[in-house]
């Protein structure tokens, strides 16, 4: 009979090997994850910052993986959390647990191909994706050729090929050159399919008791039943809040007359593909004059075009079949691999396109370098989800925000949990251990205008201006686009100068910026909503975050914009369901970046107006968290330059760390991985100097 083991032992031995402390969110979060493997009912777990809630549900999921002989999955949206699971809270566990255990639990990480190098590539059993533009005289293809250079000595020193651990990193456009697609890919024609790296993380992850993903991969794992993952009878997806839009990048489909224009000459060293090459021409001809934005239906001349990219793409893959009897070369075929797999896509896509499925959706947009594109996606995956991620399987759900405007029904619908026939589903909010009204401002520029199409008001970039001398920089500015973004970028570096910098996204790569915003207390960082809701930088080099406006869908957004006008038609609020509840998440997931550890302080500046005045402002204020709330300026100024007076150092910033990728170099490394550092989403004991800023300091 297997052995069976006390969760809340684990639990507690887990905590106790960091040094840390059970907290009753933690505790509440081990029953009921093991509550819902016993009774197969799915879980939705909101779990605020500093529950600890990796551990949560890492220890229920490694009893469960051992007493049982399955591997439970592990998916997460952000890079940044993977790295975390995989090299410090997996790690420590293991060595927390390893006498109640029995045996030291073992652990591997699963990315999708085009994440790692291709050996076979970098050894010229490809053709070059970019060659013209390689061996052109120029300063950017110069570049090129060192990046590529660069990654094949990186190939022979790395031991396991992932993208993420090259420093500093490289282009996509070289990344391209050195990695494959898994239609590109040889299989088991590779020559080098022994030492391919993506073969042997796999490997590993097939004897292991956690396997940790993200949720791209775990998604094509799951719809195109491609037996990627090992069997599993848990699935534990954190991040949850971004499941959705994840899911729905997985399976939006583009075509372009440069992605025909390429997959013709991919093939033209194997197939006649001039009739092919022809075909991009006249979709381009056909896209001139159609406006940008979602096409409720294609034009006949764009139909046209498509049923000829169709036919023209179908007589070039007959031509690139093997011809009977064939032997491919020792070195394998990878030139009519390239050929074949970009061929496909241009077939699959125009197939696609012309089918006219009633829940896709079709938009164009032009892009500088590309042209026209013509994109397609589902308007909703809820049912899909509900069709393949939600049987035969126990599904944990976890986010710091799950509950919007106090219910879980609105994230639940987006995932086919709600309605006809849906899963049986509980929903608990496990709380945090921060004391948020007394450890935050939530501010509400009030006087300000509310914001508009022509650009941000000069009465807005004074505020900035303002609350970032105050707080004696310590800024992180949330931005509702790119555009926005670098106009407060530039006109804020002009009048604050030297001292306050100011870093913008796009600068350099995300993860240098955050380190150097993290090191320098007087430095600032913006940014765009979408892409901060991984950044994680406890203590006094973030005591302001700025958010520049409720951040709603673009009018214009094709998929917002159907997915609202449906749930109208059938006498539902659209603007509530769709508008409203993805700029709740997005605004809860922005303030969230301010109080990240026992001892963080500040203020969460909204400089928009709506955020009182609009008829929906009570579903927003009730998805944020319970933070203290006000609108007088003058007190919040206040408080930030106290804050600032009497701020300690910075928090210390780790660097990247190596990854191995065999089973073997996964087994000798976590010993050594375990004592690098402290985790913060594991315990509160980093080493600082912490902040002694009480309530009454902060309003008074």
């Amino acid at each position: 009979m297997p052995a069976t083991f006390d969760r809340l032992a684990l639990l507690s031995a887990a905590v106790g090997g960091i040094g840390g402390t059970e907290r009753p969110g933690q505790i509440d979060m081990v029953r009921a994850v093991d509550t819902a493997v016993d009774t197969g009912r799915h879980l939705l777990v909101q779990a605020g910052t500093g529950t600890g809630k990796s551990l949560a549900y890492l220890v229920p999921a490694l009893a469960h993986a051992v007493e049982t002989g399955n591997p439970v999955i592990v998916a997460t949206a952000t890079l940044a959390l993977q790295a975390q699971i995989i090299d410090r809270d997996l790690p420590r566990l293991a060595d927390a647990v390893r006498d109640q255990i029995g045996r030291r639990p073992t652990y591997a990480l699963v990315k999708g191909r085009r994440h790692y190098l291709c050996l076979h590539k970098t050894a010229g059993g490809f053709p070059v994706d970019d060659e013209d533009a390689l061996f052109a005289m120029s300063k950017e293809t110069s570049q090129l050729g060192e990046e590529i250079l660069r990654l094949r000595d990186w190939a022979d020193d790395t031991d396991s090929g992932d993208r993420d651990e090259i420093v500093p990193g490289v282009s996509e456009r070289a990344w391209r050159q050195m990695s494959v697609s898994a239609r590109e890919c040889l299989g088991t024609a590779c020559p080098m399919r022994q030492e391919c790296f993506v073969e042997r993380s796999r490997a590993a992850a097939q004897d292991v008791d956690i396997v940790v993903t993200n949720h791209s991969f775990m998604a094509i794992d799951a719809f195109e039943n491609r037996s990627l993952l090992p069997e599993h009878d848990l699935l534990v997806i954190d991040e949850a809040h971004e499941l959705v839009d994840r899911v729905t990048a997985t399976i939006t489909d583009e075509l372009s007359p440069s992605t025909v224009a390429t997959a013709a000459k991919k093939a033209a060293r194997l197939a006649d593909t001039a009739a092919l090459a022809a075909t991009g021409d006249h979709l381009e001809g056909a896209l001139e004059g159609v406006p940008e934005g979602r096409l409720t239906e294609l034009p006949e001349p764009v139909l046209l075009a498509l049923r000829q990219i169709l036919d023209a793409a179908r007589t070039v893959q007959s031509a690139l079949k093997p011809e009977p009897g064939r032997r491919p070369p020792a070195n394998g075929d990878g030139d009519r691999a390239m050929a074949r797999a970009a061929v496909d896509d241009v077939f699959i896509v125009a197939e696609r396109l012309l089918e006219g499925r009633e829940l896709d959706v079709v938009w164009l947009t032009r892009e500088v370098r590309r042209g026209p594109v013509l994109r397609v996606a589902p308007m909703s995956v809820a049912m899909l989800m509900r069709d393949t991620l939600f049987t035969d399987r126990t599904v944990v759900l976890t986010s710091a925000t799950l509950e919007l405007g106090g219910d879980f029904t609105a994230v639940a619908g987006t995932m086919g949990l709600v309605g006809a026939d849906a899963p049986d589903w509980d929903g608990l909010d496990v709380g945090s251990p921060f004391d948020y009204q007394s450890q935050a401002i939530a501010y509400v520029a009030r006087h300000l205008p509310a914001p508009g199409r022509d650009g941000t008001a000069t009465a807005v970039f004074d505020e900035m201006e303002a609350l970032i001398r105050a707080a004696g920089g310590r800024t992180l500015g949330l931005f509702s686009s790119m555009r926005a973004a670098r106009d407060a970028t530039e006109t804020l570096r002009t009048r604050l100068g030297e001292e306050y910098p100011i870093l913008c996204q796009g600068d350099d790569q995300m993860p240098t910026l955050v380190r150097e915003f993290a090191r320098d207390a007087r430095t600032s960082l913006f940014g765009t909503l979408s892409l901060w809701q991984g950044v994680d930088v406890p203590g006094p080099s973030c005591q302001l975050v700025i958010i520049d406006r409720i951040p709603f869908p673009r009018p214009d957004d094709p998929l917002s914009s159907a997915r609202s006008e449906q749930i109208s038609r059938r006498g539902g609020n659209g603007f509530m369901s769709v508008a409203a509840t993805h700029a709740a998440l997005r605004l809860a997931q922005g303030a969230g970046r301010l109080v990240r550890h026992a001892d963080d302080r500040g203020v969460v500046a909204f400089l928009d107006p709506r955020m009182m005045t609009a008829r929906y402002a009570g579903f927003l204020q009730r998805s944020l968290p319970p933070f203290w709330p006000t609108t007088d300026t003058e007190l919040v100024r206040s408080a930030l330059q106290r804050l600032d007076a009497s701020a300690g150092p910075v928090f210390p910033v780790r660097e990247p760390t190596s990854r191995p990728a065999s089973p073997e170099a996964i087994r000798d490394a976590t010993s050594d991985v375990a004592d690098q550092g402290t985790n913060a989403a594991l315990d509160e004991s980093i080493e600082v100097t912490a902040l002694s800023v009480g309530h009454d300091r902060l309003t008074q």
